[in-house]
């Protein structure tokens, strides 16, 4: 594997990031084939779905790949190796030596990223034909990004769905889109829903949309259900 200095950044100058989180997504977890042994987890923060993971599978090798020196740092206490890097910035060297790397995390992170379609190619090209990606993905297509896109109230937060390093956003449809165009079969894509009883009130005027644009109304009030998709996918 390489150095933990590769890919080192200025904290100085690295963007704010999502603020560190402690608690892993329980449903990505459930996502992730328990025999994967060898595990690389883009945007990995303070290491919990490591922690997780390795309670039900405590052989496998378990890397993480951070930005922020501080969350790499954090995440030392679960990974086998944790390392400070831009991914979409790696050398060959680096991706040379992830070739054996069975199952890639993208918990929450492929939004954050200048091109994930670039990102998913180079891992589809390295990664071994038995391997998996697994992803937790936000969905633009959540009713409440519908209504503050009705009332114009498009202000970035420091964390969720208006994220302010959120650079790219996706659909139930655009997530498919998104694995198929860089080499992927998804094999399930799962929707995140929550109890939000506020948004009984507006599903009426989302189905009422659809049916003017000609699109299955049924269909555009499951899609603005979801919070995040959790995604799992394989090599075509």
């Amino acid at each position: 594997m390489c150095p933990a200095s590769q890919g080192n950044t200025d904290k100085s100058k690295v963007m704010d990031q999502t603020p560190v989180h402690d608690v892993h997504n329980p449903d990505l977890l459930r996502i992730i084939p328990t025999h994967s042994r060898k595990l690389i987890e883009i945007g990995c923060s303070s290491g919990a779905l490591a922690r997780a993971f390795k309670q039900v599978s405590p052989d496998c090798d378990y890397v993480g790949i951070e930005v922020d020196p501080s969350y790499a740092e954090m995440a030392r206490r679960y990974c086998d190796q944790s390392l400070l890097l831009d991914v979409e910035k790696a050398d060959e060297a680096f991706w040379a030596s992830v070739a054996d790397r069975d199952c890639w995390i993208f918990g929450d992170t492929l939004e954050h990223m200048h091109d994930p379609w670039r990102l998913l190619s180079q891992v589809r090209s390295v990664m071994p034909a038995h391997g998996v990606v697994a992803a937790c993905i936000p969905n633009m297509q959540h009713w409440s990004m519908q209504v503050r896109l009705c009332t114009g109230d498009l202000r970035y937060q420091p964390s969720g769905l208006m994220d302010r390093t959120h650079l790219r956003w996706f659909t139930r449809q655009t997530i498919h889109a998104l694995f198929e165009q860089s080499g992927f079969r998804i094999e399930s894509c799962q929707p995140r829903i929550f109890n939000e009883p506020m948004r009984d009130k507006y599903l009426p005027a989302i189905a009422n949309m659809a049916l003017l644009a000609g699109a299955d109304p049924d269909l555009a009030v499951k899609d603005a259900l979801a919070m995040q998709y959790v995604v799992k996918a394989t090599p075509m």
